[in-house]
């Protein structure tokens, strides 16, 4: 691994499938972002794709579902702000880590809510609640993340193979299918919001286990100092 790369990944452990080849290409990024570019304007960058994301959601409903071809653009802003703020920082050798932590999580939660209230704003009222559901599902996701974290001590934002640009990915392709094939965004999101409650179900059981073995090391420890 290059120096670009171990500099850029210290903080964080990945398993999702694109990894190595998203790592690859931050780093080139980051070696190449002009002087003036801070971590902060990509953070705002970030917070602008998602938000992106929930303005064409709203404005589909109205002027048609052709918009939602643009989906892919405004994530991939949200991708590249997200992804390099913090990567950016550690490369200059300024990292912030427990502000960049803090305001990464209210960003995130943030953009969440409006990709929920766009979904919201352009299904049938039937079907408003998914929007709901998902945002309930995938904020449960982002406090299993913080728990993970307090437990374990290593910060991991991916559910087992798949992580935020996956994530990206598919929701991308699902919003542009709405335009081949109306009206599969309802089921798109039921579909997604059933694939986050089983993944919220399998993490919480995982950091369930390690939290009881922790204890019991814990345990372990007091009986032998005493």
């Amino acid at each position: 691994m290059s120096e670009t790369k171990k500099t850029i990944s210290q903080d964080r452990k990945r398993t999702n499938i694109l990894h190595r080849q998203e790592l690859a290409f931050i780093a080139y990024l980051v070696e190449r972002m002009p002087r003036w570019v801070t971590s902060n304007m990509l953070t705002a960058l970030g917070l602008t794709g998602n938000l992106l994301v929930a303005v064409l959601m709203c404005l589909s409903s109205i002027q048609g579902a052709w918009l939602l071809l643009l989906t892919p653009l405004a994530f991939f802003i949200n991708w590249f702000g997200d992804s390099l703020d913090g990567r950016l920082a550690y490369y200059r050798k300024k990292p912030r880590k427990w502000f960049g932590f803090c305001l990464d999580i209210m960003v995130d939660w943030i953009g969440i809510v409006a990709i929920g209230l766009g979904y919201y704003t352009y299904v049938q009222p039937e079907w408003k609640v998914v929007g709901f559901i998902f945002v309930v599902l995938y904020g449960a996701e982002m406090i299993i993340s913080q728990l993970r974290y307090k437990v374990t001590d290593h910060y991991s934002i991916d559910s087992g193979i798949f992580g935020p640009t996956e994530v990206r990915i598919i929701l991308s392709l699902l919003f542009c299918s709405e335009f081949f094939i109306p009206g599969s965004m309802h089921w798109s999101g039921l579909s997604v919001s059933v694939v986050l409650f089983l993944s919220f179900i399998a993490d919480f059981r995982k950091l369930l286990a390690v939290a009881n073995e922790r204890d019991r090391a814990h345990q372990q420890e007091g009986q032998i100092a005493s």
